[in-house]
């Protein structure tokens, strides 16, 4: 017997697996016209919380789990569930002849702009 707390849980974990795919972590491929590929990239996070119960009645007909022997409880069941997510961007995978670059959304300052250039650089020097 599947109890109604399995069945919310369910209906909230399928709704979190049509928000996310690996599209929203990596997403589409942009070509631009000199031939470059740049994927988009975030980080994504994303909880949920589920629960529920019977609900006791106070001075009801009086049925409970011992009355009915092995039948399924009348009294009511409540409960709810709820889910985040978050989707930040990290950078962008940028695709052009043989090498491939990582560019931050943040942090990008001069050290990173060099260490960037150093391998242009050294193939320039070494032909």
């Amino acid at each position: 017997m599947e109890q109604p707390i399995q069945a919310l849980m369910k209906t909230t974990l399928e709704n979190i697996k049509d928000m996310i795919d690996v599209s929203t972590v990596i997403g589409e491929p942009v070509e631009t016209l000199n031939g470059t590929v740049i994927f988009p990239i975030s980080k994504v996070g994303f909880g949920f919380v589920s629960g529920g119960g019977d609900l006791s009645i106070c001075g009801g007909t009086g049925d409970s789990d011992s009355n009915n022997s092995g039948s399924e409880s009348k009294e009511p069941f409540a409960g709810g569930s709820g889910a985040g997510v978050s989707v930040h961007p990290v950078g962008f995978l940028s695709v052009s002849n043989d090498i491939i670059r990582l560019i931050p959304v943040s942090s990008n300052t001069v050290v990173d702009r060099v260490l960037d250039l150093i391998p242009e650089l050294h193939n320039n020097l070494c032909h």
